[in-house]
């Protein structure tokens, strides 16, 4: 996916970039999204730690999906600043599609290739992003041996042996796809196409495609809302399995309950703003911002 170079993503250089803080995963500065005169997510400055597991939490319309998808700038900021791992994601010269690679994204209504088979679905990504690595270490191959032509035996530069190849990548990434069907105990559907799985498989698939990549950080966007009740636990057992292994998360959900047992740490969005945030002690137990009390009154 391509980022737009229009004119609102352009304004993000009239925010200046601060200090960034080199020990944090992910860091946004003043982040802020306006959908016309409509302003989403009003000047947020936020960290993300390594193995931390966040839960954002709030009522419908405070920002939550929007805050997490200009994480990974699947929605372009209108003004402020999204660092992973030190790169600015709102700068136009960093390539946006290698660092999505390494941020696993899980969308509400699963966004499976109906078209695919399950284990199509899971190696495409891998595949192609190896294929591209290849490509680009023939053609580093490539260049080495023909600066060798103009140079004498003892200053011909040294010439790497390629280490994969096409079928090796196709063969490891189906290897992969099949370790981790085999961990959800869906192996069986390899070879069947997403039309035929019930809501709850859709989304373990969903998750285990984002995990082929071997993300850094685990983005969940709402992935229990569109399944049937019974279904919701199947997919949460997986994402706490996940947060019991120590992967980064981000996770914007409605189930209170789950986000006080799994997360490590608690943010409520109210208005496009951070309202509050803390342990789910903190937040569930002892909350101290009025418009939280009132929202958590009706959840709980």
């Amino acid at each position: 996916m391509k980022r737009n170079k229009d004119e609102k993503f352009l304004k993000t250089e009239k925010t200046p970039v601060e200090p960034f803080d080199p020990s944090a995963l992910i860091e946004v500065q003043h982040l802020t999204k306006s959908f016309g005169e409509l302003k989403v997510l009003d000047d947020i400055s936020e960290k993300i730690f390594h193995g931390e597991k966040i839960a954002v939490i709030g009522p419908s319309g405070s920002g939550k999906s929007t805050f997490l998808r200009c994480l990974n700038v699947l929605e372009d900021p209108t003004d402020g600043h999204v660092f992973f791992e030190g790169n600015n994601l709102c700068n136009l010269k960093v390539d946006i599609n290698v660092q999505r690679r390494r941020m696993g994204m899980v969308f509400q209504q699963f966004n499976l290739f109906n078209n695919m088979t399950v284990l199509k679905n899971i190696t495409l990504a891998p595949i192609h992003v190896g294929l591209l690595e290849l490509k680009k270490s023939k053609r580093k191959i490539f260049a080495l041996k023909l600066k060798n032509l103009f140079k004498s035996k003892a200053n011909k530069l040294p010439v790497p042996t390629l280490q994969t190849s096409a079928k090796k990548i196709k063969q490891d990434a189906e290897a992969n796809a099949m370790r981790l069907l085999n961990r959800i105990g869906l192996a069986d559907k390899a070879n069947v196409y997403p039309s035929t799985l019930s809501g709850g498989q859709k989304q373990r698939i969903a998750i285990v495609r984002a995990l082929a990549m071997n993300p850094k950080v685990m983005l969940f966007d709402e992935p229990t809302s569109a399944l049937d009740p019974e279904m919701v636990g199947e997919v949460l057992s997986l994402i706490k399995e996940l947060a019991d292994e120590g992967m980064t998360m981000v996770i914007v959900t409605h189930e209170m309950a789950f986000a006080r047992e799994v997360a490590t740490r608690v943010l409520f969005m109210d208005g496009g703003k951070i309202q509050e945030q803390g342990t789910p002690e903190q937040i569930f137990g002892s909350p101290t911002n009025a418009r939280l009390k009132e929202f958590l009154s009706k959840v709980l």
